[in-house]
């Protein structure tokens, strides 16, 4: 596995042995060809990260911070010594809990991301109730996009309030949609 593009573009990945899949690269290289240059300057949450392909792929292309969260001992070890071998970790946040208790925790400290990524595993309906918690906890900023990895098995909301779907695309196995986080009215907020 390597980072394909950006300032890091070609350098490696460590994997995570046994049961991950990780996100392919002709997959990720779609996502960031879709995102282009909304991917600069933004804050990333990363959900789900496993090895952190796609928030260090954000960081390799210009994005100011990213938040990883993942619960499995071996990812977080993976994650951490990739964000160290490419000198990420000053930009890098690193949230070793549950998806849904990274969420509670960084939406009661105010934080706010322009660009999310969720990965979780295939056949749980994790990415729904994920999808679905993000937009009660309001943390996508306005007008953030919201990467959402899935089976082509699994159906995803197209109108989840705050955040409504872009755009599907299909890669084998794999689905991604991609979500528009709108404006908060006054009612909303």
């Amino acid at each position: 596995m390597r980072v394909i593009g950006g300032s890091l573009g070609g350098r490696p990945l460590a994997p995570v042995k046994g049961r991950m899949r990780p996100t392919a690269a002709k997959v990720r290289e779609a996502i960031f060809n879709i995102l282009g240059d909304r991917v600069a300057e933004a804050r990333v949450l990363d959900l789900f990260a496993g090895t952190g392909a796609l928030g260090i792929e954000a960081l390799s292309r210009g994005a100011e911070k990213a938040v990883f969260v993942d619960e499995d001992p071996a990812a977080l070890k993976v994650l951490r010594r990739n964000l160290e071998s490419l000198d990420l970790a000053e930009r890098a946040v690193v949230l070793p809990l549950p998806v849904n208790a990274a969420l509670k925790k960084l939406s009661a400290r105010g934080e706010r991301f322009g660009l999310i990524f969720l990965d979780p595993p295939y056949g749980k309906g994790a990415g729904e109730a994920t999808l679905k918690a993000l937009a009660a906890l309001r943390l996508p900023l306005p007008q953030a996009w919201v990467v959402a990895e899935h089976s082509r098995r699994e159906n995803l909301p197209e109108d989840l309030g705050q955040l409504r779907r872009h755009d599907l695309r299909r890669y084998g196995d794999t689905q991604v949609a991609f979500y528009l986080a709108a404006e908060l009215t006054e009612t909303q907020e």
